[in-house]
Order: C-alpha cells, then sequence, then structure tokens
C-alpha cells in the first residue's frame, strides 16, 4: 500500500513521510510502518535524513541522465534476444499489446499509453527469458517511476514512441536481432532527450514567472 501511494505519486517525490498520519490512514500501528518504510528504504524509494526524518526518494536531473543509458543498454540487449528466439505466441502477444498501443495513441491517451507501454516492456523482458536482466532491470525501473515527469508529456513525443514501437514489431517479426537492439537502445534514449526538454521547458517558464 506504502510502495503503491509513492508510485502514484500520492506520497510526492521529495515529500516528508508522517508516520502518525499514515500509520493513522492505513489502519496499522507504527511498528509495522517502520519495518515497511526500512524495507522501502532498503530498495531506495525512501531515504533518511538525520535529524531532518524520511522521504520519499527524489530523481535529479543527474539520476536520470545516469540511469537512461545504461537502460538503453540492458533493453536493447532484451530486444536483441527477443528478435533471436521468440516464439510465434510471444510475438503474437507482443503485437497484441502493440495494438493497444496504437488505439492508445489514437485517443490521445497519454496515460493509457504510459502504462501499456510499462507492460509491453515487461512482456519484452519475460520473453527474453534472461532472469538477469529482468533483476537489474527490474531495480532500475522501481526507481525510474519516481520521476515527477514522464516523457510522453512532451509535444510530439507520443507519435514518435508510436513510430520507434512500430519500427521494433517490425524487427520482432523479421527476426532482426541487430535492428531490434538498436532501435530499442535509441527509444531508451530518445525518452531521455525528451526529459531534458521538459526540463528546459520548466525552466523557462519558471523563468517568465
Amino acid at each position: 500500500m506504502l510502495r503503491e501511494q509513492i508510485y502514484s505519486h500520492r506520497l510526492a517525490p521529495g515529500q516528508r513521510l508522517d508516520e502518525a498520519m499514515l500509520a493513522e490512514q492505513l489502519g496499522i500501528s507504527r511498528t509495522p510502518l517502520r519495518e515497511a518504510i526500512k524495507v522501502l528504504g532498503a530498495e531506495g524509494l525512501v531515504e533518511l535524513r538525520p535529524r531532518k526524518g524520511c522521504f520519499v526518494t527524489e530523481l535529479t536531473e543527474r539520476d536520470l541522465e545516469e540511469i537512461f543509458p545504461i537502460m538503453a543498454v540492458l533493453e536493447g540487449r532484451v530486444a536483441c534476444e527477443v528478435a533471436g528466439k521468440r516464439t510465434p505466441q510471444q510475438l503474437k502477444t507482443l503485437d497484441a499489446l502493440h495494438e493497444k498501443l496504437e488505439r492508445r495513441a489514437a485517443a490521445g491517451d497519454v496515460d493509457g499509453y504510459y502504462e501499456t507501454n510499462y507492460v509491453f516492456h515487461d512482456t519484452m523482458q519475460v520473453c527474453a527469458g534472461n532472469r538477469w536482466l529482468q533483476t537489474v532491470i527490474g531495480d532500475l525501473r522501481k526507481h525510474l517511476k519516481l520521476s515527477r515527469h514522464h516523457s510522453l508529456r512532451l509535444e510530439g513525443r507520443l507519435d514518435a514512441s508510436l513510430s520507434e514501437h512500430r519500427a521494433l514489431m517490425q524487427a520482432l517479426h523479421a527476426q532482426d536481432a541487430e535492428a531490434a537492439e538498436r532501435i530499442m537502445r535509441d527509444h531508451l534514449l530518445a525518452q531521455l532527450t525528451a526529459l531534458r526538454e521538459l526540463s528546459n521547458e520548466a525552466a523557462r517558464s519558471a523563468h517568465v514567472e
């Protein structure tokens, strides 16, 4: 429950955790709450600041600059492995998710597209069948969910993302592992570029105000 509040940003990045309020809200005592907070701290989702309290972890621009290139390499490898060994049933599953992305994009449903895209990438990892990739990527994705923004909010990024997914699906159908790896890697780096632009836009708006 606490983890979901963090991921949904009901507990916002950088927010101080009020133990008394949370215990009352969750209907539990402070002891299990503190145990839960320890677990979240070990996962890097919250951080303890001496003499100040416990806060929801907030990703900085530097964090994003460091994480996304790593994710690009890892998810590129996932795409490479999937292209090389996907089964007809796996391809059918990925096609169905891609069609859902097409519908979400056509409707301008950014949140729905984001959710489906998350499932698509999860499914790609399962299809790759590499537990080490799943473990490392899973840990990094937990942290990326802490970001205040996602790249699809940038004007034009939704259409660009869909085009990248179309190219990826073509590579998967053709079993072109090299192309799939390159397209997925570029797809992740394009997200970082979009996040940079969102940050720049926010900075320009703040300057004007």
